[in-house]
């Protein structure tokens, strides 16, 4: 429903500059924007801002008057955005701001009690086959593992990076990581897609990379060593005089 207007809280402009006048920089308060009736016997009238570092705002001001009252007095006085006006991104919290690699030495991430990654673990059972299952897939002694999700989540991470069959180093390379001495594989589901790096000269060393990446370090790669180049041997001209000029000493 709209609000009636009120005829007094809308002449009250000269009363709502000079309010918002006290608290700017002189010069600050531009041109009457608007008058916007918020309720009964309360308006809010609206100044551009003419300051150079607020472009897009305005000066908001709110008059009242209690019932047949014949002035209005001032409420509040503020600034306020306006259409085209810069503001401040929204805040984010330190949670769901952080990115994977920014975390340092000291840092620490908050507790997640919820977690779609991850799944309750399992205690020991008693039942030697129960507890062989959980100790080498599931992770005995651990409050939680992970889960399915988070399973496929890393496996899809790992295999799309920069250790997995479509990086460059791989795609050059001639053999792949699954036949190579230095590759370890992981315990539990994964096993059968990844592993870690152990030559010291690859450049996945100590790497998850994956059973189809490769590189040239691989260790069956044969290369043919490539000859030693002949060493010359000086030649010395014996035929070949330097005639250096002397300058003849004086006759006495």
């Amino acid at each position: 429903m709209a609000v009636k207007n009120d005829s007094t809280l809308s002449a009250a402009l000269d009363l709502a500059r000079e309010a918002a006048e006290a608290i700017a920089e002189p010069g600050a308060v531009g041109e009457h924007v608007d008058c916007v009736m918020e309720a009964e016997h309360l308006a809010t009238h609206y100044f551009a801002c003419a300051h150079p570092a607020y472009v897009g705002w305005r000066w908001s001001v709110s008059v009242a008057r209690a019932p047949r009252q014949k002035f209005a007095t001032v409420c509040e006085t503020s600034l306020v955005p306006g259409e085209g006006a810069i503001l401040a991104p929204e805040w984010v919290p330190y949670a769901a701001r952080i990115a994977p690699g920014d975390l340092g030495a000291g840092d620490v991430l908050p507790y997640r009690e919820v977690d779609p990654l991850l799944q309750a673990g399992f205690e020991a059972t008693g039942d030697e086959e129960a507890d062989a299952l959980a100790l080498d897939e599931l992770g005995l002694g651990r409050k939680r593992v992970l889960s399915l999700e988070g399973r496929e989540a890393a496996a899809e991470r790992w295999y799309s990076g920069g250790h997995g069959p479509r990086a460059e180093v791989a795609e050059k390379a001639t053999e792949r990581c699954t036949t190579c001495g230095y590759f370890l594989p992981l315990a539990g589901a994964l096993r059968r897609t990844f592993g870690v790096c152990a030559n010291e000269w690859s450049p996945s060393d100590g790497r998850v990379v994956s059973l189809d990446h490769g590189c040239g370090a691989h260790s069956e790669v044969e290369v043919e060593p490539v000859a030693a180049a002949a060493s010359a041997q000086p030649i010395l001209d014996d035929f070949v005089l330097d005639v250096e000029p002397r300058e003849l000493e004086s006759a006495e």
